[in-house]
């Protein structure tokens, strides 16, 4: 297939595009031009007019939409912004499918776990049939994306797959993340910088899935998955931040004190979010391949590699 990937040069839509071509498939990306990768199509999902002339210039036989604001702190502190990009921008490309001359087959729209926001223990572990709870404004961003692609599936008659994604980690994922954080900072100690880790709140628990497990799940999705439904994407298994820091120190082999530091605690943090991942399963037969600690092996090694040029001073981890 001839496969529109928005934001394919970001952290999971890399790992995507080479899952799609190893494959067979031509993956095109879309999304904002930096300094590390380059797309086949610049792509502002606030412009109405970029979002249909990469469309028609694309000619996709299939979309699959990441492209999005992703880092919930920043959601909370520019909630505007992430609304216009995060649901509006969702708005936008659904309106340049449905005026499209040559329109895709399928489209898979990545949502969040975050659209779960706030649920009662005995809620855990999520399911898709919950009804949503946002607490965070990325969270409110995407079940509103969720509400448009699904009204924009029913009445164009555009089929529409929808995943609610848990925590990614894996190689080439951005620094302000937790377990990304956490390794660039114990590379910095490994190379003789003080070793000394402040960190916010360890008693959370998450859901970890590789990338790369995550870039299989959409591409089986995109093949097997049934218009109309949400799914998660998701380990099904909840870890806490301290145990992520306890694998990574031992990866590192470093000796390191760690320390809680209030301005790096997050408000509206839900202290453990994980999900029920039967569905994906069962629809499209996939299953991870990765285990935490492969994962997290492979997340230092990338700390280690991209240690050059970085200011130690100014590296500090993030709350989850």
């Amino acid at each position: 297939m001839r496969v529109l990937v928005t934001g394919g040069n970001g952290f999971v839509g890399r790992h995507l595009c080479a899952a799609l071509r190893a494959r067979g498939d031509e993956a095109i990306t879309a999304g904002r031009a930096h300094d590390l990768t380059e797309v086949d199509f610049p792509l502002d999902l606030c412009d109405l007019a970029n979002v249909r002339g990469v469309l028609e210039a694309a000619r996709p036989d299939a979309v699959m939409h990441l492209a999005a604001q992703t880092f919930v702190p920043d959601a909370a502190r520019d909630p505007l912004t992430s609304y216009d990009v995060n649901a509006m921008g969702t708005a936008r490309l659904y309106e340049a499918i449905r005026l499209a001359q040559r329109k895709p087959r399928r489209v898979l729209f990545v949502s969040s776990a975050e659209a779960y926001g706030a649920q009662d223990a005995v809620a855990y572990p999520l399911r898709e049939t919950l009804a949503p709870r946002p607490v965070t404004p990325y969270g409110a961003g995407k079940i509103a994306g969720e509400a448009i692609a699904s009204a924009s599936a029913r009445t164009y008659g555009i089929p529409t797959i929808v995943t609610r994604a848990f925590n990614h980690i894996g190689p080439g994922q951005n620094q302000r993340f937790a377990a990304a954080s956490f390794a660039a900072r114990l590379a910095v100690i490994a190379q003789g910088g003080e070793p000394v880790m402040r960190v916010g709140n360890l008693s959370a628990q998450r859901d970890f899935l590789d990338v790369r497990d995550v870039a299989q799940a959409y591409v089986a999705l995109l093949d097997r998955g049934e218009p109309g439904e949400i799914y998660n994407v998701c380990s099904g298994v909840p870890v806490s931040m301290a145990e992520v820091l306890r694998l990574l120190i031992a990866v590192a082999h470093v000796p390191v004190e760690v320390r809680e530091d209030p301005a790096l605690l997050r408000v509206g943090d839900a202290p453990c979010s994980y999900g029920d991942n039967a569905k994906l399963r069962e629809t499209a037969g996939w299953l991870p391949s990765f285990t935490l600690r492969d994962s997290l092996r492979d997340v230092y090694a990338d700390a280690r590699v991209r240690l050059s040029g970085c200011d130690a001073d100014r590296l500090e981890t993030a709350s989850p």
